[in-house]
């Protein structure tokens, strides 16, 4: 009975907020909801589709808006955790931030790690529809070939490779439950939001497939 009542209380005060919390008053490259960034060729009516794939439900919509409260404050450490505790002592993940020689590029990490952060806070917070589908795909192809590097104008590795991205997710999703229970949730709400967190993931990573298989037509970024 608790479970229930605990989904519903999430689902019914947790709504879908415009995010006004950002990870910094200024974001080099980040671009959410800009001209610039192209339509992506999914539409919501397929969004809604990938989220029955994934089981992703009202509830699990409300419980990321609370992970979203929870994790603000704690970007910076959770980011810091993937960036220079875990890709830094993963050579194969490392040198996408290095430059040809495997030098670190600081200011290139100084700019990424902002916008990592911030796409922490709009998984949680922004509202699933078709400017968060643009975005997906921007954020995909800045992945790619297409854009790697173009933002932050560095001299790195030209692209990340897919099943990189895709394996570093159960990283992502295994080292983000602590942060989750860092702020006296119950466990239940603990355990809720982890699972809306790696539901949203999983749905993030079907999406960044589309152009990782356009850029696949030119190259080989499996």
């Amino acid at each position: 009975m608790n479970n229930l009542s605990n989904k519903s209380k999430a689902t019914q005060t947790m709504k879908p907020i415009e995010p006004t919390i950002r990870a910094a008053d200024e974001i080099p490259g980040y671009s959410y909801g800009h001209v610039s960034v192209p339509t992506s060729p999914v539409s919501t009516e397929s969004l809604e589709g990938l989220k029955a794939s994934a089981g992703f439900m009202d509830a699990d919509a409300g419980y990321l808006r609370l992970a979203g409260t929870v994790l603000t404050g704690q970007t910076r450490q959770i980011v810091a955790k993937w960036r220079s505790e875990i890709i830094a002592s993963i050579p194969n993940l490392a040198r996408h931030s290095r430059n040809p020689e495997g030098e670190p590029i600081p200011e290139y990490l100084a700019k990424s790690n902002l916008r990592f952060e911030q796409w922490i806070l709009d998984t949680c917070f922004r509202e699933y529809d078709q400017a968060w589908l643009d975005y997906q795909r921007e954020i995909a192809l800045r992945h790619t070939s297409a854009k790697k590097n173009e933002v932050d104008g560095v001299l790195s590795t030209a692209f990340v490779p897919f099943h990189d991205a895709i394996a570093f997710v159960a990283v992502m999703n295994e080292t983000i439950k602590p942060f989750l229970a860092n702020k006296g949730n119950t466990e239940d709400e603990v355990n809720s939001m982890h699972r809306a967190w790696s539901k949203s993931l999983q749905m993030q990573m079907a999406l960044w497939a589309q152009p990782y298989i356009e850029a696949s037509r030119t190259s080989t970024e499996w």
